[in-house]
């Protein structure tokens, strides 16, 4: 009876093992599909642009470089950095002292050629006085020709005198006025509205303005800025004067700044990138665009660098899709759209597309609001080649 019990024990074990092993091999040489499962996004209304993005630098709307036109020692400076200043202010003052006397040494000369204009005025007359009796004199005989022609030569020369009197007059009156002009150079004045953002000398300093101008202070208009976006060779025939554009900078990421494009440069800046890796060189070729922006709290800073973007076209409350849910494309100009039913089965659907920015595309026909597209798809089924990943194989004991 124990031998009978032994003999049903290995037999029942041996089909066992022989079960497992046909399930191990039908699991490991031909493993079960499972269904799908699908990524889906819902057909939503919202806002979509396409734009051309752009790196910017924050300019003063104008900027002056205010300069010495005269050499000497800054006697004060009546500014400092961050001062806002009116058109006509004193920004400093030059010693003076070497205009003064050039001034005076003018003044000096035109007063000098006045009195010689009166002398010479005086000669004039006694020698149109002595003409004037030589020629009654010699009408009457009572005179020579000679004593007629010389007092006529006397008043010519007199008169020439006078002549030359006047224009040294007139010339003297040019030096003391450019003496003058001179002097008032010494006085730096605000030529427009503006911020002190820069200044070039300090008290005590002397300037030279025999060759060219010094700067003294650096004047800008921060009430208003300007935006110089480097459009790339490949946008700038997209974009055009009078387009909707923002920007944002590096502080503030968040808050969007309204403008439109003012103009595009018609000149390109070139902009070398050298690898000294490879030894080679690529030129980036740019356009500045401008764009204009009030600026009355002074948030944005000369040199801020901004992330602009050109709004190339925008649609408001559309429907619109995940651009990745787009398939292929039909001659019709059509894209095709997997769509989830409520039963989770997927089926394709053409559909007609707006805007598309790469992100999301705009649906004009064939989707409505809330309904699931496919965006990705993952299939859960397992191959033998992840079970070798995974270390699968065989039932042991074999």
């Amino acid at each position: 009876m124990l031998k009978m019990n032994g003999t049903w024990w290995r037999r029942g074990s041996l089909a066992v093992l022989l079960v497992a092993l046909a399930v191990g091999i039908k699991m490991y040489f031909f493993p079960a599909t499972v269904a799908n499962n699908y990524i889906t996004a819902a057909v939503v209304k919202g806002d979509i642009e396409t734009t051309v993005l752009a790196t910017g630098t924050v300019k003063a709307f104008k900027q002056v470089d205010v300069g010495a036109q005269v050499s000497g020692q800054i006697k004060t400076l009546k500014v400092q950095l961050g001062q806002e200043v009116k058109k006509g202010d004193v920004i400093a003052e030059i010693d003076a002292r070497t205009q003064k006397n050039t001034l005076l040494t003018q003044e000096a000369q035109l007063a000098n050629y006045n009195a010689a204009l009166t002398a010479k005025q005086a000669s004039l007359v006694k020698a149109q006085l002595d003409f004037t009796r030589q020629a009654t004199m010699l009408k009457e005989g009572a005179s020579s020709k000679e004593n007629y022609d010389a007092a006529q030569a006397s008043l010519k020369v007199a008169q020439a005198d006078v002549v030359q009197a006047q224009a040294q007059i007139k010339q003297a009156k040019l030096s003391a006025d450019s003496a003058r002009l001179t002097l008032s150079y010494t006085q730096v004045i605000a030529p427009t509205d503006g911020v002190v953002v820069t200044i070039a000398v300090e008290e005590g300093q002397t300037v030279n303005a025999v060759q060219s101008t010094p700067t003294i202070v650096t004047l800008a208009q921060l009430d208003k800025v300007t935006v110089r976006a480097e459009i790339s060779e490949g946008d700038v025939t997209k974009v055009k004067a009078g387009m909707p554009a923002y920007f944002t900078i590096l502080g503030d990421s968040v808050k969007r700044y309204e403008t439109t494009l003012a103009s595009v440069d018609p000149g390109p800046v070139s902009q070398s990138d050298n690898t000294s890796a490879s030894s080679s060189t690529s030129t980036a070729i740019y356009y500045y665009g401008q764009l204009h922006v009030p600026n009355p709290e002074r948030t944005l800073r000369a040199d801020m660098t901004t992330n602009v973007s050109i709004i190339l076209d925008q649609a408001k409350q559309v429907l619109m899709v995940p651009s990745t849910a787009l398939g292929e494309k039909n001659n019709k100009g059509q894209y095709r759209v997997q769509v989830l039913d409520k039963d989770k089965k997927a089926s394709e659907r053409w559909v007609t597309v707006g805007l598309n920015n790469n992100v999301n595309a705009q649906v004009v026909d064939g989707l409505t609001e809330g309904e699931q597209v496919v965006v990705s798809q993952v299939t859960a089924a397992t191959s033998s080649a992840s079970k070798k990943t995974m270390g699968g194989g065989p039932p042991m004991g074999m």
